[in-house]
């Protein structure tokens, strides 16, 4: 490999909205994010069934038939 050629690598910090702080390596050092593994809805399993929900569901539960 060339030397010279190639950015620093730092051990970034990603800070979250919901206070967690992950390490990680990075050319920046210093992240903020809105969400992440430890507040998301997905992973927490906090989602609602009307998230979770397909379009046929929906359709049959407003209308009452089937098509």
């Amino acid at each position: 490999m060339k030397k010279g050629i190639h950015p620093k690598l730092y051990d970034a910090v990603v800070k979250c909205a919901c206070g967690a702080t992950y390490t990680v390596k990075s050319t920046k050092k210093e992240f903020r994010v809105d969400v992440c593994s430890a507040c998301h809805p997905f992973y927490t399993g906090k989602t609602t069934t009307s998230a979770i929900k397909g379009r046929a569901e929906k359709f049959k539960e407003k209308y009452g038939t089937e098509y």
